[in-house]
């Protein structure tokens, strides 16, 4: 192989003139690259040295996503290095990269979300429609993207059912409390909203008239939760994971929570079963042997 350096040099130039690649992703392949050179020193890049540096992350106790991270940009570098011919061989070909951590979702207790949705300003616009996202939140599981696109024509408020877009553009019915159907339709009507209004299909908008994209609700949100003093690892999906958890805790099955909140594979629902102490809890009583 020609000088390390010097190929991923030309590989980040290949990135930037020809794909056009951010200068985020440019700055993280170099961090990738330049460690890697730095471990390596003056021996030559090998399937051996790669296994080396995989095991000194290891022992350093680098998380698995950064790991995963790292071979991902090396695959990507030696793919180019094998085409240009700035390399005889691909070291990643029998690196195989390591399983994904499997993160349990983060649910909040009932008394959590009252503190949370206290937090918006009802008397203000603004703050009155934040509290009716928050309460379609927790009405029907929706996901941050699906609660964005929601449209009027979405919605039938009178028997409080709406038509959801989810992932691949898949539609599906979800009911919502007579709670969030009141608050939704306050805020459409709310007089204010006719003095801004330029997005008329869009359900949720902006403080320009036009429909609040993903980002906002997030940023929104994140303000809400340092007044509450909640955790900040808590965002807009935690609620949806949270009702998911409390639909289980009261007895609804996993087949409907599937449905209600879009999964494709019911596996993926299960997962809830891991979350709710109040469930552990009834496991524990019912298959320890001594726990009655």
């Amino acid at each position: 192989m020609v000088d390390f350096k010097e190929a991923f040099e030309r590989f980040l130039s290949h990135l930037q003139l020809a794909k056009g690649t951010s200068a985020h992703t440019l700055r993280a392949y170099r961090h990738d690259l330049e460690a890697l050179a730095a471990f390596a020193k003056e021996e030559p890049v090998s399937k051996r040295l790669i296994r080396r540096y995989l095991a000194y992350l290891h022992e350093k106790e680098m998380s698995v996503r950064t790991v995963m991270r790292r071979i991902s940009a090396f695959r990507s570098f030696f793919k180019f290095a094998m085409r240009e011919k700035l390399a005889s061989e691909n070291p990643l070909e029998e690196i195989d990269s390591p399983k994904k951590e499997k993160r349990l979702p983060i649910a909040i207790t009932y008394a959590q979300i009252e503190i949370l949705f206290s937090k918006p300003d009802t008397s203000d616009y603004l703050g009155f429609r934040d509290r009716a996202i928050m309460e379609l939140f927790y009405s029907s599981g929706l996901r941050l993207s699906e609660l964005a696109g929601l449209s009027r024509a979405d919605c039938d408020l009178t028997n409080q059912m709406m038509n959801i877009y989810g992932k691949g553009k898949k539609q599906r019915q979800v009911p919502i409390t007579k709670t969030a159907a009141e608050w939704i339709s306050n805020y459409l009507n709310h007089p204010e909203r006719s003095l801004i209004e330029k997005d008329p299909k869009a359900v949720f908008l902006n403080k320009w008239g036009k429909r609040l994209n993903p980002r906002s609700i997030d940023r929104n949100f994140a303000d809400y939760l340092k007044a509450s003093g909640l955790s900040d690892r808590i965002t807009p999906h935690t609620i949806r994971h949270t009702i998911a958890t409390h639909w289980l805790e009261n007895g609804m099955d996993l087949k409907s929570i599937q449905m209600l909140l879009g999964h494709t594979s019911l596996s993926t629902t299960t997962i809830y079963t891991q979350v709710s102490p109040k469930l552990k809890r009834e496991v524990y009583d019912k298959t320890h042997p001594r726990a009655k």
